[in-house]
């Protein structure tokens, strides 16, 4: 029988966490994206474990999907996955493998894990909804700050600034692991191509909270959470 999560919270998360005994190499990659993921399902997106086919929900791309076990733990806390599968984690014949997949895993937008991905993918979900006409959901993608190394990014930054993707946020999860370095801060990067943009704690929820839930109209939207340094 699966056992799904009740009335579990913020404070479940580490207990969650050390459930995933399977060989995992990432472990500060998923560890410094843990609050925007509690914060983006608690607070602000709007899909739920019985919503994750409707049209009108927000979608999640999880870009940085080299380090997903923050993620299960909170797809697990909020109902998305039964809390037993956590103890598979990694193993052959799991769903929750050391990259999210969006066949096996409910709540999952994408399969990711090759870094340079998830944000041309959103920029293709935000384009894709707009032609519909949908204008309330929202794409939400996080990357890491070193994935923005990758020249796709960069493209779909620059064309998701020209075609003012206000539906369109992107959550730069920075641990200061970019080998080339960001001369004025991630979110210049973001800004000279025409994003709104914002920088805050991310171990601060109201932070992230008041950060997420901001819009500009024809602007899409860059939260840059900083984290401790990784290592």
């Amino acid at each position: 029988m699966k056992t799904t999560a009740k009335d579990l919270g913020y404070d479940d998360l580490p207990r969650l966490l050390t459930m995933m005994t399977g060989d995992e190499k990432h472990g500060p990659s998923a560890t410094s994206t843990l609050d925007v993921l509690w914060v983006l399902y608690d607070r602000v997106l709007r899909v739920s474990p019985t919503t994750v086919d409707d049209p009108a929900r927000d979608r999640f791309l999880l870009s940085k999907g080299h380090g997903p076990m923050a993620y299960y733990a909170v797809l697990a806390a909020k109902g998305f996955i039964p809390l037993e599968w956590l103890t598979g984690f990694g193993r052959f014949d799991s769903p929750l493998g050391h990259h999210p997949d969006r066949i096996l895993v409910p709540g999952v937008e994408i399969s990711s894990g090759s870094l340079g991905h998830g944000l041309p993918l959103g920029v293709g979900v935000a384009l894709g909804l707009r032609a519909q006409g949908n204008t309330d959901s929202r794409v939400v993608v996080l990357v890491g700050d070193a994935e923005l190394d990758e020249g796709t990014n960069h493209e779909a930054i620059a064309y998701a600034g020209s075609k003012g993707l206000d539906n369109l946020t992107v959550v730069v999860v920075d641990n200061q692991s970019a080998t080339q370095g960001w001369p004025g801060g991630v979110a210049s990067r973001f800004g000279v191509n025409g994003w709104l943009t914002d920088t805050v704690s991310g171990r601060d929820h109201k932070e992230l909270e008041a950060a997420l839930t901001t819009y500009a109209p024809h602007r899409p939207h860059v939260v840059v959470a900083v984290v401790e340094p990784k290592g």
